[in-house]
């Protein structure tokens, strides 16, 4: 388990709005906390493209991240799970997505 690995990740129950159901989604924790800590950070995946905000991210599906198809990082829904809600690592995203990523992250929490 990766920073920038994609897993089927379980977002129920959920609330509201919140993620529902089995989805991809991509690791963003670091090193330290995917070792230490006993939650794991992830933003969800979609395919439903159609609904695109400006800070979302479009992810191509490919041999290397195995998703099944375009996708979209939903990089303002962060969520911090216990690692028991990952189900099975599909694969990992190209560096330049974790990038981008990274630039998001502080505009986020207007750091």
């Amino acid at each position: 388990m990766e920073q920038g690995d994609i897993y089927l990740t379980d977002f129920e129950p959920s609330v509201g709005r919140e993620y529902k159901k089995e989805r991809p989604a991509i690791i963003i924790s670091g090193a330290a906390a995917i070792k230490n800590a006993p939650l794991i950070t992830v933003m969800p995946i979609t395919s439903n493209v159609n609904r695109k905000r400006p800070e979302d991210i479009l992810i191509s599906k490919d041999p290397a991240n195995n998703l099944h198809k375009d996708s979209m990082i939903r990089v303002a829904d962060i969520h911090s799970f216990d690692k028991r809600r990952l189900i099975s690592k599909l694969g990992t995203a190209q560096k330049s997505i974790m990038q981008k990523i990274k630039d998001y992250i502080p505009k986020h929490f207007d750091l």
